[in-house]
């Protein structure tokens, strides 16, 4: 029997993988964005505008994981996941409908809406599944989970590179294979999300002591709930202000041509995803909140430095350091939500939290792009500061008191 579920947890957490590659395919958007700004496109859309639908999508993620929290303790995992990955493949499908500029709002609509929404349903189910299958290994399992996120952008950049060089005059044409590729991934994986028994994830364990767990409610009342959320929004704010402009970024800064744009796309998902699963299991032995701590320093030095990081090496290595901070933040909150709140509602719970992605998604592209009208120095530089100052609140974070059963 124990063998039996031993082996079963494996594959779900392979499948959850898979299904966030196929999700972090999202963060490939700005070498789609660099397609649509050519002047040979039917689209020649400014630097705004080719974000706004990145911005949207981001945005939209918080009613996805609002909804999916609740979704997954009613309807279970899998039909939520499932629920999820269709939306969010056919939002991109639908994407290829849009053929010149007065159809911005087509790419609002079907990217920044419908597949937002679907990508948020789909994200929280893998990350509050496994927690559930893995209480032992919480920082390790979510982080090499949501790493299947990060990484998503190797898979996909180089793709959609590809398919927005075939379909240069109308590059939303990509996005017909693209949403087809996600759903072919995300359904199967989909089928593969089942909950262990209820009895495995009623309680979460903490040190030698039990910690009940709190419903969403009782954690949205909690101070620590808000710190939380804080500081998962300065760390995401680094990471999306940065990759919603990365293409442009890197050539106006570096001189990188489309090609090594992609690739240094593809490298920083890389970096993404193995922040996740690394941050995840090092917090585990050096604490939640200091590692957040260095992550969030790692982040803000990295944006302030990036503005004068003329030679490409150095480029990439500051990208890259970003990126790694980055993705680590995101390996290592769920399972920082489950110290704090238990696991046993943690997609109630960490599921509304993700509102902090969604605010960064919608102020860090469209701020970055308007202030890198007239160069990226005080993009970078402010979202470094602002990064660097969230610091001190992981100094006065701490769980809260165990709640009473």
């Amino acid at each position: 029997m124990r063998r039996t579920r031993g082996r079963h947890r494996i594959w779900v957490a392979v499948a959850a993988v898979v299904f966030q590659l196929a999700l972090g395919s999202v963060y490939s958007w700005s070498v789609f964005a660099r397609a649509l700004r050519e002047p040979g496109s039917t689209f020649a859309f400014d630097a705004t505008r080719a974000t706004l639908p990145f911005s949207v999508a981001v945005g939209m993620v918080f009613v996805g994981t609002w909804c999916g929290g609740r979704l997954q303790e009613r309807h279970g995992s899998r039909v939520t996941a499932m629920i999820g990955a269709g939306i969010y493949s056919a939002g991109i499908i639908a994407c290829s409908a849009a053929r010149d500029a007065a159809d911005l709002w087509v790419l609002i609509l079907c990217y920044g809406v419908v597949s937002g929404v679907g990508l948020g349903i789909g994200y929280i189910v893998p990350t509050a599944l496994l927690q559930r299958w893995f209480p032992d290994k919480r920082g390790l399992i979510t982080g090499i989970s949501v790493g299947g996120f990060g990484l998503g952008p190797v898979l996909s950049a180089p793709v959609l590179a590809a398919l927005v060089h075939r379909y240069e005059t109308v590059p939303t044409q990509a996005f017909l294979p693209m949403g087809l590729l996600c759903a072919a991934m995300t359904l199967p994986a989909a089928w593969l999300f089942v909950n262990p028994p209820a009895s495995a994830s009623a309680s979460v364990v903490v040190g030698r002591s039990v910690r009940p767990s709190f419903t969403g409610r009782e954690a949205l009342r909690s101070r620590e709930w808000y710190l939380l959320a804080t500081i998962l929004f300065a760390s995401a704010l680094a990471g999306i202000s940065l990759v919603s402009v990365l293409a442009p970024a890197a050539h106006a800064i570096s001189g990188y041509d489309a090609g090594s744009a992609a690739a240094l796309t593809a490298a920083a998902g890389v970096f993404n995803g193995v922040g996740r699963p690394l941050a995840g299991a090092i917090s585990e032995r050096a604490g939640r909140m200091r590692t957040f701590a260095v992550l969030l320093v790692v982040q803000g030095l990295a944006l302030l430095a990036l503005p004068w990081a003329h030679d490409p090496a150095l480029f990439a290595v500051l990208v890259c350091a970003v990126s790694l901070a980055n993705g680590g933040g995101f390996g290592t909150m769920p399972a920082t939500a489950g110290d704090f709140f238990g696991v046993a509602h943690i997609g109630a719970v960490y599921g509304p939290m993700l509102v902090s992605w969604s605010l960064a998604g919608v102020i860090g592209p469209l701020t970055t792009a308007h202030l890198a009208s007239d160069g990226y120095t005080t993009a970078f530089v402010t979202v470094g500061v602002v990064t660097l100052a969230a610091v001190a609140l992981t100094a006065i974070t701490r769980p809260p008191a165990p709640r009473t059963t």
